[in-house]
């Protein structure tokens, strides 16, 4: 599961034949104009391994065009095994980590680390709660310590997350501004079917909506109700679990700006996880198919890293 040994992580070539079968399972298919087995290799010895001409569009071509590989001069084999470390790592894994292992600069490693998170973002397949599944939605609030003038109280100087999590299913979650029903509405609405059994705890922002799903069960956690029959918050929790280890222990500070982004990454572990029955390899091979038709610039992505460098 966890073959750090894999040739494919010590060899460019191979590690560009394995990116080229999964990207290509029925053929090579042209950049530029998309045909597909019209192409060869470029007939110089002077252009790189890989190169390829379309007959079709006259156009040169290889694996990483049109995807977030695309002009990084970084080897591919070390490509795929960042994205095998951090799909391994339950916690994630710092970009210090990933300079020390790969041997970049730290620049290189946290400009890798973002695009691989790219990767990791998924395209929603469809509504939560099929079926009258149960929908379990929470909110966590985290960093930004210090920042809250002395003796005041509350969470409003924290940076906000809210939740979704389908029992036995996905994950969904979206940094928000503020915890309102006024924020938290359209993410429910966007996001769970209204036949759902909505579950969270008594908070007053899911109060008006819930009344717009077939059912919604709450429980107090004022008065230390944890859970009634089904009916708890302890999934979600669970995940905010894992969440809050990796902010707080791997990368021990992370800018409001890029926290969607580590969301991303969690959700995605959480939604390959092993008892969904998928494996490291699994995880890291889903994580590759996510590069196609990306592109995640040094200058979009914000310039210099405002996180701690991790240790």
């Amino acid at each position: 599961m966890a073959d750090l040994l894999n040739p494919i992580f010590l060899d460019e070539e191979l590690a560009r034949e394995h990116l080229e079968a999964l990207r290509w399972p029925n053929g090579r298919v042209c950049a530029h104009c998309g045909v597909v087995n019209e192409s060869g290799l470029t007939a110089s010895k002077n252009h790189k391994p890989g190169l390829y001409y379309c007959n079709a569009c006259g156009k040169t071509f290889t694996v990483t065009v049109g995807t977030l590989f695309e002009r990084s001069h970084v080897p591919l084999n070390k490509w795929l095994m960042a994205f095998h470390l951090m799909a391994a790592s339950k916690k994630g894994m710092s970009a210090k980590q990933i300079e020390r292992m790969l041997g970049v600069t730290y620049k290189t490693a946290w400009f890798m680390c973002h695009r691989i998170r790219e990767a990791m973002t998924n395209e929603f397949g469809g509504l939560l709660g099929g079926g009258s599944g149960i929908v379990e939605a929470d909110e966590t609030y985290w960093g930004n310590t210090g920042k809250q003038r002395d003796g005041a109280r509350g969470y409003a100087h924290k940076m906000k997350i809210v939740s979704l999590v389908e029992r036995d299913g996905e994950k969904r979650s979206y940094h928000v501004a503020n915890v309102t029903a006024e924020t938290v509405r359209p993410i429910l609405k966007s996001q769970v079917k209204a036949s759902a059994r909505l579950m969270t705890d008594e908070a007053a922002v899911y109060t008006k909506v819930g009344r717009e799903f077939a059912e919604h069960s709450f429980v107090r956690h004022g008065a230390k109700e944890y859970a009634r029959g089904d009916v708890c918050t302890n999934t979600v929790e669970s995940s905010f679990a894992i969440l809050k280890r990796g902010l707080n222990g791997t990368f021990h500070s992370v800018s409001e700006k890029h926290l969607q982004r580590y969301c991303h990454e969690f959700d995605f572990r959480w939604n390959t996880r092993m008892s969904l029955g998928f494996n490291d390899a699994d995880r890291a091979t889903i994580a590759l198919k996510g590069i196609e038709g990306k592109r995640l610039t040094y200058r979009r992505i914000g310039g210099q890293s405002t996180e701690a460098h991790a240790q």
